[in-house]
């Protein structure tokens, strides 16, 4: 995988040329949900090292998928977390006391086998879930 400037400050009134437009998107298309992180049990908790990351959930038994209040683990506001359900087991995204998270009404179990969801961090303990959700 190569690697960009992404931290390279470029400032209002900047022209930038092709090169370094190019650079920039192609790097953070390349860095973003670029790493799986496999887990088998039927519980898991999130963790830093899941932001940007995609969560494959794989049991034949129901999955229990908690995401942690701020005091626990401190993800960043606009973390992005994608989940993937691997196997027969659903996969529940559960919130840790303390702990909000808003979907379109109210979801938050993964549809079925294969199905893709997603997690958004609002605000310190405030997420949105989106995605193939049902309730």
């Amino acid at each position: 995988m190569a690697t960009y400037p992404l931290s390279e400050a470029y400032l209002d009134g900047d022209v930038l040329s092709a090169a370094d437009y190019n650079s920039t998107n192609e790097g953070i298309n390349d860095l973003a949900f670029g790493q799986l992180n496999a887990q088998t049990g039927t519980t898991y908790t999130l963790g830093l090292t899941d932001v940007a990351q995609v969560v494959t959930l794989t049991n034949s038994s129901p999955i229990t998928m908690t995401v942690p209040a701020n005091a626990s683990v401190a993800f960043p506001i606009g973390t992005q977390i994608l989940l993937y359900q691997g196997g027969v087991g659903q996969v529940t995204i559960t919130p840790d006391t303390g702990v909000t998270i808003r979907s379109s009404g109210l979801k938050l179990k993964l549809t079925d086998q294969y199905s893709v969801a997603g997690l958004l961090k609002l605000a310190s303990d405030e997420w949105v879930a989106f995605g193939n959700l049902s309730s």
